[in-house]
């Protein structure tokens, strides 16, 4: 399986185009269809892998373990102290979760915790 069809497979799995995918990482909107002809660049592979929470040796085939599609429990993640760092876990859209949006969360669900 070529790196475009490991990156190709990520965003499918995720309902993902890759446009959507390619825009949200800075790049030109068809640049990842250009990898099916050539290599990209190391830096470009690092965004795609960070994108999708897989290491670069994942998207080049060198690992081929498949990725985990980890639970999070918001209820957990509530009680955690004030800065605990959300973004390891959480995203939206591959992007960090705003801090405002981030404090609704926890207020909502360490709400629901206290019924």
């Amino acid at each position: 399986m070529t790196t475009f069809e490991r990156i190709k497979n990520l965003a499918d799995n995720q309902k993902i185009s890759l446009q959507k995918v390619a825009i949200d990482i800075g790049l030109s909107e068809n640049a990842i269809y250009g990898w099916k002809t050539r290599k990209p660049k190391g830096e470009d592979l690092a965004k795609v892998a960070d994108y999708f929470h897989v290491s670069v040796d994942y998207l080049l085939g060198r690992d081929t373990t498949e990725p985990e599609n980890q639970t999070v429990d918001l209820a957990e993640l509530a009680n955690k102290p004030k800065d605990f760092d959300w973004d390891s876990v959480l995203s939206v859209g591959g992007k960090p979760i705003p801090e405002e949006d981030k404090e609704i969360i926890r207020r909502l669900f360490a709400h629901k915790l206290s019924d």
